[in-house]
C-alpha cells in the first residue's frame, strides 16, 4: 500500500500519546485502589473487580484513530485493469532466413500463422500496424484498428534477402505517430537473427529508448536452422542475444521461441501483458470505513460492559 500524503501521519504521534495516557490512568487508578483498603479486604470492598475486557472499549477506540489517520494520509493500493487504447506494431521478419525448417513447417509460415492468431486476439479498441523488413523495412499496414486488414497482409507477405533490424524499429517507431498521443504504443518484433542491412541498430535504439516505446523481441528458432539454395546448404542460428538486448535497452520483454507451439504461447504472454496495465486505486474510503466500524465497536463493548458492572 502507498500513501498519497505520507507526512500526515505524523499525526499518529497523537495517538500514541493518547494510548500513554490511558496506561498512565489505569495505573494509577490501581494505586489509588490499593490506597483506599488492605488487599485482604479488596474481595469485601469491590466484590466485582472489573476483568481485562474493560480496556477493549478503549484499544478499539486507539484503533480506530490509527485507522482515521492512515485513511487521512490518503492510502493508494495498485490494481490491475484492462487497458481500455492501445497501438501496437507487430514487425515481422522477411528475410530468406525463414525458410528454415527447423520449425515445422518452416520460420516463416508457424510466424505468419502465430501472428494472426496475435493480432485477431487483441482487444478490440487497440490499434495495429504491420512492418516487414528484409534487407529494408516496410510498413505494410499503417496504425488501424481494422484488424482483419492486417491479418491479410501477414498472410500477404513475402520473403527476401538481408534483415535491417534498425530500420525495423525505426519503421515501428513512425508507426506509432498517431493522433491519438494518449493511446500506449509498443513494437512486437520477431526475428530469427541479427541486423545485417539497413540502419545502425545502437541508434535506432537509441531513438526508441528516447521515445519511451518498449520493443519486446522473439527470438524464433533453434541453433541448428539451415537453408538450402541453389544446392547450397547455409547454416541460419537464431541470434537471441542481439535481440535480447534490444528488449532489455527498450524496457521491452525479451522472448525466446523454438517450435510453434512455444511461439503461440509467447505470443499469448504477449497479448496478456499488453491488454492489462496496473493504476492506483484510492482506498481511503474502505479503510475510513474499517475505522467507524471499530468505533462503533468501541461504543457497543462500552455499553455492555457498564451494564455487567452495574447489575447487581
Amino acid at each position: 500500500m502507498d500513501l498519497d500524503a505520507p507526512g500526515r501521519l505524523l499525526l499518529l504521534a497523537a495517538v500514541g500519546a493518547i494510548a500513554v495516557a490511558y496506561v498512565v490512568q489505569q495505573r494509577r487508578r490501581r494505586r489509588l485502589q490499593r490506597g483506599w483498603a488492605d488487599d485482604a479486604l479488596v474481595a469485601s470492598v469491590a466484590p466485582v473487580r472489573p476483568g481485562p475486557l474493560r480496556h477493549v472499549p478503549a484499544v478499539l477506540v486507539l484503533f480506530s484513530l490509527v485507522g482515521m489517520t492512515t485513511a487521512f494520509a490518503e492510502p493508494t493500493v495498485e490494481r490491475e485493469v484492462q487497458r481500455e487504447r492501445a497501438t501496437v506494431v507487430v514487425a515481422l521478419d522477411t528475410s530468406t532466413s525463414m525458410l528454415a525448417q527447423d520449425v515445422a513447417p518452416d520460420r516463416f509460415t508457424a510466424a505468419k500463422a502465430a501472428a494472426t492468431r496475435f493480432v485477431d486476439g487483441l482487444p478490440d479498441g487497440f490499434d495495429v500496424a504491420l512492418v516487414g523488413f528484409h534487407g529494408a523495412a516496410t510498413l505494410h499496414v499503417p496504425a488501424t484498428s481494422d484488424h482483419a486488414a492486417v491479418t491479410r497482409a501477414i498472410s500477404q507477405l513475402e520473403l527476401s534477402g538481408g534483415t535491417a533490424l534498425g530500420d525495423a524499429v525505426l519503421t515501428s517507431l513512425s508507426a506509432l505517430r498517431t493522433p491519438d498521443a494518449e493511446a500506449v504504443g509498443a513494437v512486437v518484433l520477431l526475428a530469427d537473427g541479427g541486423s545485417t542491412a539497413g540502419s545502425p541498430l545502437p541508434a535506432a535504439v537509441a531513438q526508441a529508448v528516447d521515445a519511451g516505446v518498449p520493443v519486446s523481441t522473439i527470438a524464433y528458432g533453434t541453433p541448428d536452422g539451415v537453408v538450402v539454395a541453389d544446392g547450397r546448404v547455409f547454416e541460419v542460428p537464431v541470434d537471441r542475444p542481439v535481440l535480447a538486448e534490444v528488449a532489455e535497452a527498450t524496457g521491452g520483454q525479451a522472448y525466446t521461441a523454438s517450435t510453434s507451439q512455444e511461439l503461440t504461447g509467447v505470443y499469448e504472454s504477449v497479448r496478456a501483458r499488453l491488454s492489462t496495465t496496473t493504476e492506483q486505486q484510492d482506498v481511503s474510503a474502505a479503510v475510513s470505513g474499517v475505522a467507524l466500524a471499530l468505533l462503533v465497536g468501541a461504543a457497543v463493548a462500552a455499553l455492555v460492559d457498564r451494564r455487567v458492572h452495574s447489575a447487581p
